[in-house]
């Protein structure tokens, strides 16, 4: 029998996220036009996914589309809000409850079936919506009153939390009331934004029209690191700050993804690179010294290479008392990259590093995380006071003269270091003045 090995491959890569998603809180706001989108069943199926797994999940979404094609031209924009009036409102609630309800007709359809010879009970999804959403009037901006437009003024992170207990799906409809009883239409991005931090959320998800954040040529940015400089954007500046309170309020990550594209959000929360911007308050992709804990992992990355003979094998024992040594990229959990420096200070030929081990994950290797890690390895060698760094490689010379090595004879290297010199492997040597 024909294997699809592709599809097992992918299952098997997704199961460390399954297991990280579960019982975490995700917020998921459907902006712009996204109730219009001929791929919002899949949205909600995949949701539906989402929460057989275990995750608990709140859904947030937009109603201008729709309460525009009831109201038309008279329901009036300033800024970026509408301005909604009494006799609107009702009008508003109308068609914002029949969304709500569409919504859970959907998810009901979207069950996933259990095999029947395992399990002759199909598994409902539920949901639920209520009054989640406290509200407050916009007021009088610029002379413009915003009469029934509003602003959060709490979200009820309780009544929300009790009701994802019960496993069920929470719908937030786009609308919040006063203590007064006034009721008043909101930012769906808001709303989005100040659950999630209320429920200290592990992700803040935007489904938006654009594939992710797009750079000023139109390219979708893979990630942004609030404690760096903002990017020059084209697209979803109105995201970001957003995204900042997000991260500040303790949000994990936030993520901006396009709602046309089927099987966006799983590609986005179950695959390594994603397919979307991620927003963090930090990378997730780091350099760092490795540890005892990261043995495992570097062994892992350079165990192939030993085994084709181009890495001296090195002991776990051996990698334990030089682990210090060691440098490391980490991606979202998974060490993709490690080099180690081995320093030779001899007053003849002045300070020399040895660069070993230098290796990245297959998957990375058509990137720039050699570069980044060597540069890093080249930093620590200055800073160690050395004025020369030196490799020993029987298959990547032309790698490293690409990037300023020049080969050398073997008496150019540190005494300590020619006496370990394996004649059988026949080494190039390498060495780059710092």
């Amino acid at each position: 029998m024909a294997l699809n090995n592709e599809h097992i491959k992918w299952f098997r890569d997704s199961s460390p996220y399954i297991d990280a998603h579960r019982d975490r809180t995700f917020v998921i706001c459907l902006t712009g036009d996204a109730l219009r989108s001929a791929n919002l069943k899949n949205i909600v199926s995949d949701c539906a996914l989402l929460n057989s797994l275990g995750v608990r999940l709140i859904l947030v979404f937009n109603g201008d589309s729709a309460i525009l094609e009831a109201l038309g031209d008279e329901w009036s924009l300033s800024g970026q809000h509408r301005i909604t009036t009494p006799e609107q409102i009702e009008t508003v609630t109308a068609v914002v409850g029949g969304k709500t309800h569409e919504l859970a007709a959907m998810f009901a359809a979207s069950s996933p079936d259990t095999p029947t010879a395992l399990n002759k009970t199909r598994r409902e999804v539920l949901t639920s919506s209520g009054s989640f959403v406290k509200a407050r009037p916009i007021g009088i901006v610029d002379g413009i009153d915003f009469q029934n437009s509003g602003n959060v003024r709490k979200v009820q992170g309780d009544a929300i939390a009790a009701q994802l207990n019960n496993g069920a799906v929470v719908l937030v409809p786009p609308v919040g009331y006063s203590p007064s009883g006034e009721i008043f239409y909101l930012d769906a991005i808001q709303i989005a934004c100040e659950t999630a931090c209320e429920l200290n959320a592990e992700k803040l998800i935007f489904l938006t029209q654009h594939e992710g954040l797009l750079n000023e040529a139109g390219e979708t940015i893979n990630e942004v690191d609030l404690s760096h400089p903002e990017p020059a954007l084209s697209t979803g500046t109105e995201l970001l700050p957003f995204c900042h309170v997000a991260c500040q309020q303790g949000v994990g990550r936030c993520h901006i993804l396009s709602y046309d594209v089927d099987g966006a959000l799983l590609e986005e929360l179950f695959t390594r690179d994603g397919c979307g911007t991620q927003v963090v308050g930090h990378s997730y992709e780091q350099i760092r010294d490795a540890t005892t804990d990261d043995v495992a992992g570097i062994l892992r990355l350079i165990s192939p290479l030993e085994d084709a003979g181009i890495l001296v094998k090195r002991s776990r024992e051996r990698l334990e008392s030089e682990i210090d040594r060691f440098l490391v990229i980490e991606r979202d959990g998974l060490l993709i990259s490690c080099g180690a420096l081995y320093p030779y200070h001899c007053s003849e030929k002045g300070g020399f590093g040895e660069l070993a081990c230098l290796v990245t994950h297959p998957d990375y290797r058509k990137s720039d995380r050699g570069d980044r890690l060597l540069e890093s390895v080249e930093k620590r060698a200055r800073e160690d006071g050395l004025s020369n760094l030196f490799v020993l490689t029987t298959q990547s010379a032309h790698w490293f003269q690409e990037r300023g090595f020049v080969a050398r004879d073997r008496d150019t290297l540190p005494q300590a270091r020619q006496a370990l010199y394996n004649d059988q492997r026949g080494s190039t040597v390498l060495v780059k003045p710092l």
